[in-house]
């Protein structure tokens, strides 16, 4: 006796404790179904919004090393002052001396050579020719990290996807789940107040209402815990949209759309092969580090790069004020202590673990697949026995009624069934929505949509 009343006394000081889910809401809710809710995640969620501007930028830096393509054109000028000039000196009767004109010249003279302040620009045009091929390389890596950041917003898509079906079956669960707990507590109150009334006939020991208001107290604890549980969901449904958070939802009870369809067990792996973003993002990475291999081999090509200039110079002696020139440049390193030996081993190493990586996500990913699939068929039989559950559920909740009606039980009887027939149609909901959920999963480790 005094276990069972320490008992009631801790469900009393927990049921205290717990805060209450405010379910008066001064804002309407929002009507939403699953549709809708994912096409809502997809145009408003920040992660999607972060993962497009990843692409975006992956776009501009592809650009950027395809520029280098083009010839570059760039102008050099510049002012300089010299603080002492050479110059030429002719002394005096250097062209001899004649008798009729005396020496030639007549003194020394000295001739300046340019000026002091010179002025010079230049505008030159390069065009590289054999870095054309480490060109293509840096190319080629950029339009790999294109392609990664593609597969990872499109596999940002996918997650967000699945994520908002989980939660929306969540809250649905939820819903139902605190429906089938407040049929509980009704059932509960019916049974303890018959228990009362037999105690105070003699009919029955106090124990027996103790017991009664104990899975009262139960099942007054499940109904806060489920409302505490919609209030979770709902607030992380609410992040996953880009909703203010507390907005109400109003989900559509409606769940025989929500199915999808899944093809048989060799097409579920024969698509994962092509379409799963994980071994899109490994080819990608192979792609990178080939490369990068090509372009470590490229270093040995001696760089030739082709170019024309026009200048103009004012104070420089010896040339006139404008002129073109033109030509080839030609830069080679005859030395470099086995720094190109070492990049080219290297970039071999990236690669070698590009394609381990692929084989090895190729193979976590049939595995994945054919995990999702029994789970899919489990849940499948788990909807069947939760109709089965359902029906007999059913046929007791009818037989209860008409011991009822032909006062052949107790009301707490009747309500009793009623409760638990309720507990059928949440777990029967519970197991449909979980086989909905697993189905989006399968189709996630596809590579596809999981609307």
């Amino acid at each position: 006796m005094r276990s069972l009343k320490r008992t009631l006394h801790s469900y009393i000081f927990i049921l205290a404790a717990l805060p209450v889910y405010a379910g008066a809401q001064t804002q309407s809710p929002m009507p939403l179904h699953l549709a809708q809710a994912i096409d809502l995640a997809l145009k408003q969620n920040r992660s999607l919004h972060l993962a497009e501007l990843s692409v975006t930028d992956s776009q501009h830096k592809k650009e950027a090393a395809r520029s280098a393509y083009f010839p570059q054109i760039s102008n050099t000028s510049g002012i300089h002052h010299i603080t002492e000039l050479a110059g030429v000196a002719i002394p005096a009767g250097a062209f001899g001396s004649p008798a009729s004109t005396g020496p030639i010249p007549a003194k020394t003279l000295f001739l300046d050579q340019g000026s002091s302040t010179s002025y010079t620009s230049g505008t030159q045009l390069e065009q590289p020719i054999t870095q054309m091929f480490k060109i293509r390389e840096s190319n080629r890596a950029a339009a790999a990290d294109v392609g990664t950041a593609k597969v990872q917003l499109t596999q940002a898509e996918n997650e967000i996807a699945l994520e908002v079906r989980k939660l929306y079956c969540n809250l649905l669960i939820a819903q139902l789940q605190l429906q089938a707990a407040q049929e509980q507590v009704n059932a509960g109150e019916v049974k303890h107040r018959e228990d009362l009334d037999a105690v105070a006939k003699g009919q029955a020991l106090e124990v027996v209402a103790l017991e009664s208001h104990a899975s009262l107290l139960e099942a007054q604890h499940s109904v806060l815990t489920q409302k505490l549980a919609m209030r979770d969901a709902t607030l992380s449904l609410n992040d996953l949209l880009g909703l203010p958070l507390g907005t109400p939802l109003e989900l559509d009870p409606d769940i025989s759309g929500l199915a999808v369809s899944i093809p048989t067990r060799e097409e579920c792996l024969r698509v994962a092969r092509e379409k799963s973003t994980s071994i899109l993002a490994a080819e990608q990475a192979v792609a990178k580090a080939k490369a990068g291999l090509g372009a470590a081999k490229d270093a040995y090509i001696p760089d030739v790069t082709g170019l024309a200039r026009y200048s103009y110079q004012s104070g420089i002696p010896l040339l006139v004020h404008n002129f073109g020139s033109f030509g080839f440049n030609l830069s080679y390193d005859l030395f470099d202590g086995g720094h190109r030996i070492a990049n080219i081993k290297d970039a071999q190493t990236v690669l070698e673990q590009a394609k381990v990586n692929l084989d090895k996500i190729e193979d976590e990913v049939d595995v994945q697949v054919e995990s999702a699939y029994d789970s899919v068929e489990q849940s499948a039989d788990l909807v069947k026995v939760s109709q089965e559950a359902l029906d007999v559920r059913t046929e007791a909740a009818r037989v209860a009624d008409r011991q009822f009606e032909q006062t052949e039980t107790l009301a707490s009887a009747r309500a009793t069934a009623h409760a638990n027939l309720a507990s059928a149609k949440s777990s029967l909901v519970a197991a449909t929505l979980g086989l909905s959920v697993a189905q989006a999963n399968l189709k996630e480790l596809m590579g596809e949509l999981p609307r």
